[in-house]
């Protein structure tokens, strides 16, 4: 359990660098596609090399495992990501972020359906605080008049991650979580890079070569690998509960890169919905861990 714990705390932190790596792409002259494009592709190089390196047997893969990792891989996951960058060009990068926070309580309750997880008092309790610092978080983003646009990709954004973190547990099952997250990231590859076309070689600079670097190590290589071993260790439902540090992430740098503003009701539903999540479930969580120990 506690395994589980910090690999999705990291993944969480290395998540919430996305939307400002994305924000600073856009800043120069960087294409949705093209960020996409160097993030799947160099996260997927990075990770083959270091299992080759450390695992090679991770390499292989059954066929059928292999026709899992490609469903998820060219379905689920570009439609969330595509979303997600899509987002940034509307809405700011802490919006977009704690709007698709929201996701924890869409896989309690699907995992609820699917996998018979009981929904006691402890964890309405969590729904109806998060639910109220989302309240809060929509608020802010109306009160300013932002986009609707930049609201609809958060919010398909925050559905497809729902629908992809229950789908991993399902396929996961079994299954050694780095060589499927291999895969996934491979077929996802060959996805932007058929929708961004030939690299623009001619275009790059030092600048746009770093920050693809760490589209490629941060929020792939990191996060989604951690993502897929936390979700193996704890499933989806505990891993989305843990998850709580990607908020405070994006906007802590949005604040320190990107020199956003933080207004005061934003800190309280970003406050809302990390107490939400966490509190409720510390007993739980608690009791998982003596158990698993």
């Amino acid at each position: 359990m506690l395994k589980g714990f910090i690999c999705a705390i990291i993944s969480a932190c290395c998540y919430g660098t996305l939307p400002i790596l994305g924000k600073l792409g856009y800043a120069m002259g960087m294409e949705t596609y093209e960020m996409l494009s160097y993030r799947f592709g160099l996260g997927t190089l990075m990770l083959a090399l270091w299992l080759a390196a450390t695992n090679p047997r991770a390499l292989r893969i059954a066929p059928h495992t292999l026709l899992k990792a490609v469903a998820l891989g060219t379905c689920i996951y570009p439609l969330q990501s595509i979303c997600f960058l899509s987002a940034l060009k509307y809405i700011t990068a802490s919006t977009t972020t704690l709007i698709l926070y929201f996701y924890p309580i869409c896989v309690t309750l699907l995992s609820a359906v699917l996998f018979k997880m009981r929904l006691d008092r402890k964890v309405i309790i969590s729904l109806v605080i998060v639910t109220t610092g989302c309240a809060l978080v929509f608020y802010d983003a109306f009160s300013q008049s932002v986009s609707s646009m930049g609201l609809a990709y958060a919010l398909g954004a925050m559905a497809i991650f729902s629908l992809y973190l229950v789908a991993s547990q399902v396929i996961l099952k079994d299954e050694p979580p780095l060589t499927v997250c291999l895969y996934v990231l491979a077929a996802a590859t060959v996805v932007f890079t058929i929708l961004a076309g030939p690299p623009k070689l001619a275009e790059m600079t030092w600048p746009k070569a770093t920050l693809a670097l760490a589209f490629g190590f941060f929020p792939t290589l990191l996060a989604v690998s951690l993502l897929y071993t936390a979700i193996d260790l704890v499933g989806s439902a505990y891993t989305s509960i843990f998850s709580t540090m990607e908020p405070v992430t994006t906007v802590a740098l949005a604040f320190l890169v990107l020199g956003e503003p933080i207004a005061p009701w934003q800190l309280a539903g970003a406050a809302c919905i990390i107490a939400g999540i966490v509190l409720p479930n510390l007993g739980l969580i608690r009791r998982k861990t003596i158990v698993s120990a």
